[in-house]
């Protein structure tokens, strides 16, 4: 079946606190959108791709895309005002009759095996998100007067504080990653809704026509580029990616 790749980095990246947006930063010296792209070419030669850029950055990616990829099938596209804004642009320049994959473009460190992983499930499925498993204690909090409480309902401490929290179980809490893969023809019926606020992510979207949404297991190394440390990290895990090859 056909397959498309919509990159999304149409953001500005104001939490690194450079004028650049992150996705262009670089990474062992090639922007960090470089190895996003070049992880979905490695995993299907025949893939298309678009890219959802920056107003502003648009012939920044032109750029990337000419010295790196020229010989690919990769278009460009300008970002909304929302992520979902977003993603519809990009969509608005792919088939119904494929699968379709949703990446954060600077989730720069997904693999070849986690995308192949993705679209052999969604071939069987039709709706997909790579997750992990939560690691540390987590709190959900509740603005209301009230008490801390733990998971059990057990009543901790009586505060002043407009806070209220709950312990949840971290073995049922799962941390939602990309790409979010789909049957084309899911995702363009889907993102004929107008935005709600709750759609946070495609998945979201895709669930409120009632479609059923299935998990594969993500990767710890499939981080989101956020802040300045997340650089020195992605740096590390290439070094030993590099090694182990």
């Amino acid at each position: 079946m056909k397959k498309w790749a919509i990159i999304v980095a149409g953001g500005s990246g104001l939490r690194m606190g450079q004028p650049m947006p992150k996705q262009f930063l670089i990474l062992a010296e090639r922007p960090l959108l470089y190895y996003t792209i070049d992880a979905f070419l490695k995993a299907y030669e025949d893939i298309c791709i678009v890219l959802v850029l920056p107003k502003d950055f648009m012939e920044t990616g032109e750029q990337l895309v000419q010295s790196a990829f020229s010989d690919k099938n990769i278009r460009l596209t300008t970002g909304g005002a929302t992520r979902f804004d977003s993603v519809k642009n990009g969509l608005a320049l792919t088939d119904r009759e494929a699968i379709i994959f949703v990446h954060d473009g600077v989730r720069c460190l997904v693999t070849p095996p986690l995308i192949r992983r993705c679209y052999e499930k969604a071939l069987q499925v039709g709706a997909v998100v790579p997750a992990i498993s939560a690691k540390d204690s987590i709190r959900l909090r509740a603005r209301e007067s009230g008490v801390t409480e733990t998971s059990a309902g057990n009543q901790l401490d009586a505060t002043p504080s407009t806070d209220r929290t709950t312990v949840l179980d971290r073995d049922n809490v799962l941390l939602v990653q990309t790409p979010q893969t789909f049957f084309g023809q899911w995702l363009h019926e889907a993102f004929q809704q107008g935005y709600q606020p709750h759609f946070t992510d495609e998945a979201t979207v895709v669930e409120q026509t009632g479609r059923s949404i299935s998990l594969v297991e993500g990767e710890e190394t499939n981080i989101k580029i956020t802040r300045p440390i997340d650089l020195l990290i992605a740096e590390r895990y290439l070094q030993q990616r590099d090694s182990n090859e």
